[in-house]
């Protein structure tokens, strides 16, 4: 049985688990990335992510302490304005529309979207440059044992490999968050998320928009001109039956239901992607370490996609694991390092979750009552501008 050193073991080739690869490989660790499936990489391959992450301001400056800003720059699509609009009328018509505009509370956009396959080709681009990472797809984590000074992990090809840290990047299921017996508790709502791109008669104007009517919130997201016309990303949350209903649709059938969906805000939609459906969930682990063990991204927590808060909650982690590791290096993975990472993330995560939890059963109201009750809370916040510019800042990430 071989059996390999190296500072940090990392389950999970996504982009969180990518993303801590180039991270601490950036800052001089030695790490072993592992994942049982290779990344997909082009929008047209079997298997692609065909959503879209929006990176927030202090996402894109931890991207930058990676080294792979400057790659993922030149496909990012900038969000200047975040803009909600009610549509629970008796019609499916706007009644209230507010803008949150980045100029507000900074010099920067909110952030930059970009698709996830894209990401991951990017990603797995930047590690090759890198002699301290060794990324393994196609090799996925097993089991581990771990002691006061080590972890050691036995990988699906039957390697050893002894680490400082295992960071568990690996899914909403995570193995290593089983292997160490860390439970969570799960938020159901009964929902499903339609997951698309659609052309359009008018320009996004680098505006990020989420419509809400009922079953929870149709969001479109800037992308780049698609066959030169304007484009956006979609998701599009409703009941799981009904979900699974749009998703079966003919082709025009669901341009039509899209559309009046939308209210109509950019005009007659277009597919220009296929279709895929994600369940919706919320969730939290009961702790974010064990011994020589470190949960980040799903494995720790999971939002509804609602305000951009689900990876870049993820990259809060990193930021906080990176910054814990560099200033103190010799303790990487010790008691002390996770004591302290656990202390400063955990709070702050079960607060995101319950709060996207109760902006997500708000979205989902259909009836009447509640839908006006929404229609007015989304006034009142909007017209204090002292509350307004709260509400961004904590978007980005402040704490509340």
């Amino acid at each position: 049985m071989t059996r390999i050193d190296t500072d940090i073991l990392i389950s999970g080739g996504g982009v969180a688990g990518l993303t801590a690869a180039a991270a601490f490989g950036t800052a001089g660790f030695r790490v072993i990335c592992v994942d049982p499936a290779p990344p997909v990489t082009a929008a047209d391959a079997e298997g692609a992510d065909l959503r879209t992450t929006a990176f927030l301001q202090p996402s894109r400056d931890f991207l930058d302490r990676a080294g792979l800003w400057d790659r993922l720059a030149p496909h990012a699509m900038p969000l200047e304005t975040m803009r909600i609009v009610d549509a629970g009328g008796a019609e499916p018509t706007p009644r209230v529309t507010r803008d949150f505009v980045a100029e507000e509370i900074s010099d920067l956009p909110f952030g930059w979207n970009l698709p996830n396959w894209l990401l991951r080709r990017e990603m797995a681009a930047r590690l090759a440059e890198l002699d301290t990472v060794d990324f393994r797809p196609g090799t996925g984590f097993k089991s581990v044992l771990t002691r006061t000074g080590e972890a050691i992990a036995t990988l699906t090809d039957g390697t050893q490999v002894r680490a400082r840290l295992l960071i568990g990047a690996d899914g909403r299921a995570s193995p290593v968050r089983q292997a160490v017996g860390i439970g969570v508790k799960t938020l159901r709502y009964g929902q499903k998320a339609v997951v698309f791109a659609v052309t359009h008669e008018a320009p996004h104007g680098n505006v990020s928009t989420e419509v809400h009517r009922s079953g929870g919130p149709f969001t479109l997201v800037p992308l780049p001109d698609h066959g030169g016309r304007p484009c956006s990303a979609v998701v599009w949350m409703d009941h799981g039956a009904e979900a699974l209903r749009l998703t079966a649709l003919p082709e025009a059938d669901f341009n039509a239901a899209a559309t009046e969906r939308s209210a109509g805000v950019y005009g007659p939609l277009t597919l220009a992607s296929p279709r895929q459906v994600w369940p919706i969930i919320g969730q939290i682990a009961d702790r974010m370490v064990a011994e020589r063990v470190a949960l980040v991204a799903e494995a720790a927590h999971v939002v509804p996609p609602i305000g951009a808060q689900g990876l870049n909650m993820s990259l809060a982690d990193m930021i906080c694991l990176l910054d814990l590791a560099t200033a103190r290096p010799e303790g990487l993975g010790d008691a002390q390092m996770l004591a302290a990472y656990d202390r400063r993330r955990h709070p702050e995560v079960v607060l995101r979750v319950r709060g996207v939890d109760a902006l997500n059963r708000a979205s989902i109201a259909g009836s009447p009552l509640l839908r006006d009750l929404r229609a007015k809370g989304i006034e009142a916040l909007y017209g204090a501008a002292p509350i307004r510019k709260t509400l961004m800042q904590m978007g980005l990430g402040a704490r509340g």
